[in-house]
């Protein structure tokens, strides 16, 4: 007998045709979605026309407050850190797979690493001065990795430290590191007042199998590596203060990786490091396999504002003069964000070198320019006249008007230095404060449209220099000051932390790539107690990061009044908004889940910024679920 022929119902071929574009995952592998760091992501099923039909669909709590991170996701599972944790969940419920508890974790989450051909993938994560390597099949430290799954990253990098001082020096990774082929790419924060040797800053490279150091890179050049002459003479030595605390982005096909750097410290004052300090507050473009320099940009010449860069660069694409350039984009604390080519670190619109007001503290010798991008204009904030202080109430009108007496307020515009000051002296005003501007939240950038997305504040803060003479040496130096509020005086009211001066105090900003200008520009947040008295359209201060997607949607917590929010990526107008636990400092991921539904993942840890208050809830949002409820 002839066997009989299949034949399937047009309704079952197409479930069968279907099937696999369902149970394909649409992962989140990298901190920045992609290793470029554009954070956008190819999905389209929540769109500007449903976005309003978000929904919870699962929360998991962490257990301890403050966490900014992001998590991943991967083959079907996401990590995720606390504050003393490294979590694997199921990126679809939310439900714990396995925990690996460990003292402290970096703050912002881990990097992902995908194996050999004998070895399983491994999640690397930041644990005080250790760098930990987790097997994610185990949830265990990753056997083979340094000592028992960890290297100690103070130890065998640093020549001649006595081990006592060794051990009482602060160093941590604040943000993961960065994952090139096989090698692990890690910053470090060497906090001020800890003692240092000028090493702690460092970039180095590790052997993702064995924990082997391959490369160093010396974010302060010793006598002999060019860049050591903007020192003076020993200058560079026990120098902390020029490390990543951001995050670093990789380039695969130039195989680079861009460094952003922090300021040398003292962060006010620098009598004892006359010159441009290089490689502080540089953008610096390494080999990734070897980590030598191939070109460097400094965006601030002798900081003295704290004006770290923190943000991941962004690979984007740029025109100029109707070509098109594969591009960095570097969002700022000053508000102002610098595009280079990638490839060889040109500007792609032009830096001016613009004079600058000069400093009268004793023994300070300020650079006499600083660079300003030609485009993008500034996107923040950068003076203020008493005209536009905010009168939103006679309360907040009269606080306002009277810090800005009693305080002797006055400013000189961008880059104005600190004035030495004391009871009854005048001080300086200075835009923006050292929390941005622009942060690390940095950018995110829908290639299809040819926008790069950021959220800034418009915040200012005040005081001046005071002398110290120290009791023992009679060595003289300043501090940064003011006369209350310690010495970052916000220019806000400390009851409510409304800023003084006319909003909007915080803003997404479209920066449109094809010619450098803002596309356009909408208030970020609001301010409860200002909306309860009909006061709208203020912004909020914020920090956190956006992301994009194909669909048109710019999603993005950050602002503090815990609200979740998608914008349209076109025109800026905001589409949705959804309440959250806490304040979402943190910089959110989506993903498609095995189930066929797009989620949107925001960590809302609150943080100790702006009074927020504090959370340990990991919210994931998706559109109603055809097959159950949303909320399981």
């Amino acid at each position: 007998m002839m066997p009989r022929p299949l034949i399937l119902f047009a309704p079952v071929l197409l479930v069968l045709l279907v099937l696999p574009a369902l149970l394909a995952q649409t992962d989140w592998p990298v901190y920045g979605h992609d290793a470029g760091g554009q954070r956008y992501s190819p999905l389209t099923q929540i769109t500007p026309a449903n976005v309003a039909g978000l929904q919870r669909a699962w929360t998991f709590k962490g257990g301890k407050t403050g966490s900014q991170v992001t998590p991943v996701v991967v083959g079907g599972v996401m990590y995720v850190t606390t504050p003393d944790s490294v979590v694997a969940l199921v990126p679809e419920t939310g439900k714990q797979i396995w925990r690996y508890e460990t003292p402290t974790v970096t703050r912002r989450g881990v990097a992902y690493w995908p194996g050999a051909a004998t070895l399983h993938p491994r999640l690397f994560v930041g644990s005080g001065s250790d760098l930990l390597a987790i097997d994610v099949t185990t949830g265990k430290p990753a056997a083979g990795f340094g000592n028992e799954g960890k290297v100690d990253m103070k130890k065998g990098v640093v020549e001649g430290l006595p081990e006592a001082q060794l051990a009482s020096s602060r160093f941590t990774m604040m943000s993961p590191p960065a994952v090139f082929n096989d090698i692990i790419i890690t910053g470090a924060n060497n906090q001020e007042g800890s003692p240092s040797t000028g090493a702690y800053g460092d970039i180095r490279g590790w052997d993702a199998r064995t924990g082997k150091l391959v490369w160093t890179f010396h974010t302060v050049p010793r006598p002999g590596e060019p860049g050591n002459d903007t020192w003076p003479k020993d200058g560079w030595k026990n120098r902390s203060g020029v490390n990543n605390w951001g995050f670093m982005t990789i380039d695969a096909k130039l195989g680079m990786v861009y460094v952003p750097l922090g300021c040398p410290t003292s962060d006010f004052y620098g009598a004892d490091r006359h010159g441009d300090g290089l490689y502080g507050n540089s953008l610096v473009a390494l080999d990734a396999a070897t980590g030598k320099v191939k070109w460097f940009r400094q965006l601030v010449h002798h900081d003295l504002w704290d004006y770290d860069l923190a943000a991941p660069p962004a690979l984007v694409e740029a025109t100029r003069n109707g070509t098109k350039i594969p591009a960095v984009a570097q969002i700022t604390k000053m508000g102002m964000m610098f595009v280079f080519d990638r490839r060889t670190g040109e500007p792609i619109w032009g830096i001016e070198e613009r004079p600058v007001p000069q400093s009268t503290v004793q023994g300070e010798k300020t650079s006499p320019t600083q660079p300003f991008p030609v485009k993008p204009a500034p996107l923040s904030r950068m003076d203020i006249t008493k005209e536009q202080l905010y009168k939103a109430t006679p309360e907040h009108s009269k606080f306002c008007e009277a810090l800005w007496e009693e305080q002797k307020l006055f400013t000189k515009g961008p880059f104005a230095p600190y004035p030495v000051g004391g009871p009854d002296q005048p001080n300086i005003l200075v835009y923006p404060s050292t929390l941005g501007g622009g942060n690390w939240s940095g950018i995110s950038y829908d290639p299809t449209l040819g926008y790069a997305f950021t959220n800034i504040n418009n915040l200012a803060q005040w005081g001046h220099m005071e002398k110290k003479v120290d009791s023992k040496t009679g060595e003289v130096s300043y501090v940064r000051a003011a006369q209350f509020g310690g010495p970052y005086a916000r220019f806000w009211n400390p009851a409510n932390h409304i800023p003084c001066q006319d909003p909007p105090f915080g803003e997404l900003v479209a920066v449109n790539l094809a010619t450098g200008d803002i596309a356009w520009r909408s208030p970020l947040g609001t301010v409860p107690e200002l909306e309860s008295k009909g006061l709208h359209n203020t912004g909020a201060l914020n920090l956190g990061g956006s992301i994009a997607t194909a669909a048109g949607l710019v999603f993005i917590g950050a602002a503090n009044d815990s609200k979740f929010r998608a914008y349209d990526s076109k025109s800026g107008k905001e589409l949705w908004s959804g309440q959250i636990d806490a304040v979402g400092q943190a910089t959110p991921i989506t993903y498609l889940g095995k189930d066929g539904r797009q989620y949107v993942v925001i960590m809302a840890g609150g943080g100790p910024y702006w009074g927020s208050p504090a959370g340990d809830s990991l919210v994931a949002f998706a559109l109603p679920d055809q097959h159950g409820p949303a909320n399981r």
